[in-house]
């Protein structure tokens, strides 16, 4: 079972997004690149990586100073409860308006806007959910 936002972790997640047509294709067909963090928030850097070209995540693993376009943070406790029970659009405006999820870099606001990612993000929460996290 691999530790949150470690190496194995996030390739786990790059498989379930790379075979979820919903967040690959949908991404793909607006030309969806971005490297994309997680960590731990109050963290001085990120731990996990993410880089997607054209909808799909070409490269995860573990932080390695890469410039984040997307750098998502929360507490643990609230990474651990979202990776078992995954939330929707609704709990991800709740989780972002009590600042439970902070963006680092990245405008929510702009992306929430846009249903072609909004839907792909949040859809990627459930991704999350498929992982036997510790």
């Amino acid at each position: 079972m691999p530790e949150l936002f470690s190496a194995d972790w996030m390739n786990e997640l790059k498989d379930h997004w790379n075979d979820d047509p919903e967040v690959k294709n949908k991404l793909a067909e607006i030309g969806f690149n971005s490297i994309i963090t997680c960590g731990i928030k109050g963290d001085d850097k990120p731990l996990g990586v993410f880089v997607v070209e054209d909808g799909e995540c070409i490269r995860a693993g573990a932080y390695n100073g890469e410039e984040p376009d997307w750098d998502m943070r929360a507490d643990r406790k609230n990474w651990m409860k979202w990776v078992k029970k995954p939330f929707g659009m609704m709990g991800m405006g709740m989780a972002y308006g009590s600042r439970k999820l902070v963006f680092v870099k990245g405008d929510y606001g702009t992306m929430m806007k846009n249903p072609s990612m909004a839907g792909p993000f949040v859809k990627s929460f459930s991704l999350m959910g498929k992982i036997s996290t510790q």
